[in-house]
């Protein structure tokens, strides 16, 4: 894996090639054009990325995809940190239901950060103390569930399946949370963002949004607003995420809570923003956290280990399109 102290500090690029990122390494390649990375993505998913004219894009020598701005990795397992057989057998199996597998190869990974991230709390038995520091109460027995994949019931979670079927969602473009954590309490569903906002798309055709509104307007006893009000407003993810999310835990009679994780200074009036179009209360609440938050929680809260010393590297020297991303000192 890259980190910011493996890269050039500025790149000199020209018309119609780019420069390697990597500090020390001569490779130029030719630029690529609009389009061409959705369909290396498309080629990464097949494993079929040789013979198909993506060679001209790629440093063998460091096994990157170079863009102008960032770059790929052609190996996924060089983006995230952990490498044992267990680790390896688990990403497999949740990108079996992950729709956009790509975005794992790619240095502006959300995906890859969220898996790096949760997989520490995992492994280091720190998810349930994290997220009782989260909910401000105790939460027993959490089970992580990446993309959908629910790995005690080796697929996707019914439950959530059971959401997608009440509100008219297709599996194929049905609503996919980066985790969802379910415990003896409370369901977490997280999103997570790195370097975007929570889905701001504000245009939508008068027939997109009456569609919209037919189907989650089903749980408008979570909302304050109107769907199509709510769509105009930029929120339309988080929107279905968050009726999807109270109707499973209702069904479950568990408390709710929606959690947006952004970088610091980014979203940082969301929770008053969203919070307005929905009903919130004791039992089902939105929540602003931030990497960085999660970062000092790991830090003072893991013990000395292999694992903390590559999630305390990994915090310090992540890149966003080459550029330091996470504020840590």
């Amino acid at each position: 894996m890259l980190g910011r102290d493996d890269l050039k500090s500025a790149r000199q690029d020209k018309k119609s090639r780019v420069a390697c990122p990597v500090l020390g390494c001569t490779t130029e390649v030719v630029r690529m054009t609009r389009g061409t990375p959705a369909k290396l993505d498309a080629w990464l998913v097949k494993g079929q990325a040789e013979g198909m004219g993506f060679d001209q894009y790629l440093c063998e020598k460091h096994g990157i995809f170079i863009t102008p701005s960032t770059f790929i990795y052609k190996d996924l397992q060089d983006n995230v940190l952990w490498a044992e057989d267990s680790e390896r057998a688990l990403l497999n199996e949740a990108l079996k239901v992950k729709r956009r597998k790509a975005q794992l190869h790619h240095e502006n990974s959300e995906d890859a950060v969220t898996w790096n991230v949760f997989r520490f709390l995992e492994r280091s038995g720190l998810l349930a103390r994290q997220l009782t520091h989260v909910r401000g109460a105790p939460v027993t027995d959490p089970e992580a569930i990446y993309w959908t994949y629910c790995p005690s019931e080796g697929g996707v979670w019914s439950q959530l399946a059971k959401a997608w079927d009440e509100f008219g969602e297709r599996p194929q473009r049905a609503s996919e949370p980066d985790v969802i954590i379910r415990s003896d309490e409370t369901v977490f569903m997280i999103e997570a963002k790195l370097g975007s906002g929570s889905g701001r798309r504000t245009t939508w055709t008068p027939k997109q949004k009456a569609e919209r509104a037919g189907r989650y307007g089903r749980g408008e006893r979570y909302l304050r607003r109107p769907v199509g009000d709510i769509m105009d407003a930029g929120y339309f993810q988080l929107m279905r995420f968050w009726v999807l999310g109270c109707g499973i835990a209702e069904r479950l009679n568990r408390d709710f809570m929606l959690v947006n994780l952004v970088r610091s200074g980014e979203e940082q009036d969301i929770e008053e923003a969203f919070g307005s179009y929905i009903r919130g209360n004791r039992q089902r609440r939105f929540l602003r956290l931030t990497w960085e938050d999660t970062y000092e929680f790991m830090v003072d809260a893991a013990p000395a280990s292999a694992d903390l010393d590559k999630i305390v590297w990994y915090f310090k020297n992540k890149t966003i399109s080459c550029e330091k991303a996470f504020s840590v000192p």
